[in-house]
């Protein structure tokens, strides 16, 4: 699925889901820098971001995979 990730000074780091007109803080990611690793957001959502540079600019629209026990939507 799209997702735009965007920081602001307020909310720091929120995706957008365009198609589920969904806009979600992230609370918890596996990884310090963000990329490659698995974000949850504040619904309780997890999702799998790719690998990419450290200093990658924000905003940005990517493809993620979401985790949903056995089930993955892309």
């Amino acid at each position: 699925m799209k997702i735009i990730i965007r920081r602001s000074p307020e909310a720091g780091l929120s995706i957008y889901v365009p198609k589920k007109d969904l806009e979600e803080s992230i609370v918890e990611s596996e990884h310090e820098a963000l990329w490659g690793g698995w974000i949850r957001i504040a619904n309780g959502w997890v999702l799998d971001l790719p690998r990419m540079a450290s200093d990658t600019t924000l905003p940005i629209t990517i493809n993620v995979r979401r985790r949903d026990g056995d089930r993955e939507e892309t």
